[in-house]
């Protein structure tokens, strides 16, 4: 089984004529927190939103999805044609009181009254609604194997991208790793160059010295810190490799990983590091916003 990351954005489109209808379906989709259906549907044909919404559901998490579907009867059956009498009666007595008021030499005529509003009615035979959507079904379901498609090739991109970027990360990661021990050294040379400074030649307590350099140690300590953003980083490789979709996984992860870059900032008194923190912020910064279309 190919592992699979989704985008969000999308655009599929079916037509097709299925017993004597012709149906047109279009699907776009962009990201949205929560799934949302948008749909556009010809009239007499309300019915099939909730069908649809549910068939959508089956076949996607999340994304905001924009419908339009149009459903044309070409085989008309069962319609009844029925005239109002009563209102193009009244419609010709008004047309005949105008007529004398005015001192008009035209008579009302057929097709004058055909033109008023409401004077023919059709009703048509109810519809069969579990065969349109069937046969809607057959428009449908194409067309939403090409709004995946296209969501699986950008999701495909995607996961490019935020694999370089984790890949960056970890190379920051390790510059960091390799300075920071050297942070307790810089620090007690400092420490004994100032005290050094201070008290001349007298002697001083370097057993107090290394306490404090210890102390120091401890606290700008941040092994647990890089050790913890590379076991996000191997979570969101196997994320990245999952058949579900894992999009608001993969952002609560993000939000871990900039809890420990913040961390490390606070923490480490090497001017370096904070530049370093600075770039590994800046590409999970990247990730986050790259996330925010995963489905």
């Amino acid at each position: 089984m190919i592992a699979l990351l989704r985008s969000m954005t999308g655009f599929g489109r079916g037509e097709g004529t299925v017993q004597g209808r012709h149906i047109v379906c279009e699907f776009k989709s962009v990201n949205h927190k929560y799934f949302e259906l948008n749909a556009r549907i010809t009239r007499g044909y309300l019915f099939l939103e909730d069908r649809l919404k549910a068939y959508l559901q089956s076949r996607l998490s999340r994304g905001k999805v924009d419908v339009f579907l149009q459903v044309e009867n070409l085989e008309e059956s069962g319609a009844q044609v029925q005239v109002n009498h009563a209102l193009a009666e009244g419609y010709y007595n008004a047309l005949m009181e105008l007529k004398e008021r005015c001192g008009l030499s035209d008579e009302p005529s057929l097709s004058l009254l055909s033109r008023y509003p409401d004077v023919f009615t059709v009703h048509k035979a109810p519809e069969d609604e579990e065969a349109v959507w069937q046969a809607v079904l057959q428009v449908a379901a194409p067309a939403v194997d090409s709004l995946l498609k296209m969501r699986e090739a950008e999701g495909a991109r995607l996961r490019a991208d935020i694999a370089a970027k984790a890949g960056n990360i970890l190379a920051l990661v390790e510059q960091v790793e390799h300075l920071a021990p050297q942070a307790a050294v810089c620090y007690r040379e400092r420490l004994q160059n100032r005290i050094q400074e201070l008290l001349g030649s007298n002697r001083f307590d370097e057993q107090r010295v290394l306490t404090e350099v210890a102390v120091f140690a401890d606290k700008s300590a941040v092994d647990e810190e890089t050790v913890r953003l590379r076991s996000h980083f191997a979570q969101l490789e196997k994320l990245m490799d999952s058949q579900e979709p894992v999009g608001r996984k993969i952002d609560f992860l993000v939000q871990e990983m900039n809890r420990e870059a913040n961390t490390i900032g606070s923490k480490s008194q090497n001017t370096e590091i904070a530049y370093l923190v600075v770039d590994i912020k800046s590409e999970i910064e990247k990730i986050r916003e790259q996330v925010q279309n995963v489905e």
